[in-house]
């Protein structure tokens, strides 16, 4: 799996399903190109400080690694967002959270083709 790196792709797969755990919510959007599954990770200021956020990271990139994931047939994008739980969350639990997550994503179909419109914050003048 590569790993996403461009705001334009965080924004994209935010626009798509998502699931929410304790310790992290996966977003997931659907490609159309052929390349491989992608996964991002994000963490808040919200969650601490720098030292909290990186260790936070840190865990989540252990955990997808040790998940063993195997990409679903259609390219996916995946942004995982760190919440303050994964701090101190039993990492065995994070890990089948994570597993059960991403099956009920790649049965979920996209927002994209979603009649409802996106709510977007208004800009402050």
């Amino acid at each position: 799996m590569d790993r996403l790196k461009k705001r334009a792709d965080f924004i994209a797969a935010a626009q798509g399903p998502r699931i929410a755990r304790p310790a992290f919510v996966v977003q997931s959007r659907l490609r159309d190109d052929t390349g491989p599954t992608r996964i991002g990770f994000t963490v808040t200021k919200k969650v601490g400080t720098a030292t909290e956020r990186n260790r936070v990271r840190r865990r989540l990139r252990e955990m997808v690694r040790l998940a063993g994931v195997i990409a679903p047939p259609s390219p996916r994008d995946h942004v995982i967002v760190g919440r303050r739980a994964a701090l101190d969350h039993e990492f065995s639990v994070m890990i089948e959270d994570f597993r059960s997550a991403l099956m009920r994503l790649t049965r979920m179909k996209d927002r994209a083709g979603d009649p409802r419109p996106i709510r977007i914050s208004p800009k402050h003048s």
